[in-house]
């Protein structure tokens, strides 16, 4: 199966799960599963969430900001991947004064 993220509408989301300024992003759902391609602009949060169904992975592909996990911050950059297993809470931080890309994926289990 191929998803071409150019075809899926772009949403601006304020506030995302509590989080601070707005996401853009483009979001893939079979109703199971959750594939995410999008970008905290400087400034920007998601909030603090647990993953009570599943995990999330998460591939930083531009820019550098911070996930908090579990409590402890810890810088991220393009290239990195951060893993949030099920049970565990993350937020997402665009600490900088560009915009942080990233792809997710949020499988349930």
């Amino acid at each position: 199966m191929k998803i071409d993220f150019n075809t899926i509408t772009e949403n601006t989301i304020q506030g995302f799960k509590g989080g601070e300024k707005e996401t853009i992003a483009r979001m893939f759902y079979d109703g199971t599963n959750r594939i995410m391609k999008a970008r905290l602009v400087p400034g920007a949060s998601i909030g603090m969430h647990t993953h009570d169904a599943g995990c999330e992975v998460m591939l930083i592909t531009a820019g550098c900001g911070s996930v908090i996990f579990d409590g402890e911050r810890i810088p991220l950059s393009a290239g990195d991947v951060h893993y949030c297993p099920k049970g565990h809470t993350h937020s997402l931080v665009n600490d900088s004064q560009a915009d942080l890309e990233f792809f997710a994926v949020v499988p349930q289990q």
